[in-house]
């Protein structure tokens, strides 16, 4: 690595873990954008192998802070999480098997629709008390599966599902929905790093480097979450058009490569 690629790796790492720690899943959607076009990676799957693997623990890095602002509602998350996981592994299978340029397609068509629908005003702005029950678990296990599956398949953290899927299943707030997909993240990351590395698509280096700079940049977002916890309605609609342009950008760039 020489030092223009230290440089532009630590920068986007700092990017990448300010957005995890601001939004939750912000940071993973741009995490392997960043790697391709920015840092320089040639292959779609070693991009997205290396941004599973640092995205993965740059979450875990910010999941203490929110932890210790008490935003995280560990009982939601663990169950959504859990049931995940397998998905998570699933779904990366599925993708190595794809082309990269199709694969990007796919997830910035994702990202289009997810943001598209996370403009609108939620009903209400969400319960801070809640608390787990049989009724949600009975919600959470299952759209933790998809979710993990389509995290896997995409290559992502899969926050930008996770917090609207945890809202939605639990009626909690943005900022605990944000601080509580980190667990998912965290997890469906890692399960997808691994699955990509038993096949070399990771690039440890890169990874070390990005985790780095998502260390200093997670300090940032953390900090920033707190003051966004009283804006639910902004907080979500900065999250969906950060969402929208990375979405518009990626499919541009994988048409051209098709």
């Amino acid at each position: 690595m020489d030092m223009i690629t230290v440089a532009t790796t630590l920068a986007s790492g700092a990017l990448v873990g300010a957005l995890l720690g601001l939004f939750g899943g912000g940071g993973s959607v741009l995490a392997t954008p960043l790697l391709l076009y920015v840092i320089g990676v040639r292959d779609p799957h070693v991009a997205i192998g290396t941004s599973a693997a640092a995205v993965a623990v740059n979450a875990v890095a910010n999941l203490a802070g929110h932890w210790r602002g008490g935003r995280v509602k560990w009982p939601c998350a663990s169950v959504f999480a859990t049931a995940g996981l397998l998905g998570s592994f699933l779904g990366s299978s599925v993708a190595k098997l794809i082309d990269g340029q199709r694969l990007l397609l796919f997830f910035a068509l994702a990202m289009a629709a997810i943001a598209v629908s996370m403009m609108r005003r939620p009903r209400s702005e969400g319960d801070p008390d809640v608390h787990i029950t049989w009724p949600l678990v009975r919600r959470l296990a299952p759209l933790g599966v998809m979710t993990g599956a389509a995290a896997g398949f995409f290559g992502i953290g899969g926050g930008f599902l996770i917090v609207p899927g945890l809202m939605a299943a639990t009626g909690m707030t943005l900022a605990n929905a944000a601080a509580s997909s980190l667990v998912s993240v965290a997890l469906f990351g890692a399960a997808t790093s691994f699955n990509y590395a038993l096949s070399g698509w990771v690039d440890w280096k890169i990874a070390g480097v990005f985790v780095l700079g998502g260390a200093l940049g997670g300090v940032v977002g953390v900090k920033g979450a707190t003051l966004l916890a009283g804006r639910a309605l902004l907080a979500r609609r900065l999250f969906a058009a950060l969402v929208l342009i990375v979405a518009a950008y990626v499919a541009w760039r994988a048409t051209g490569g098709l």
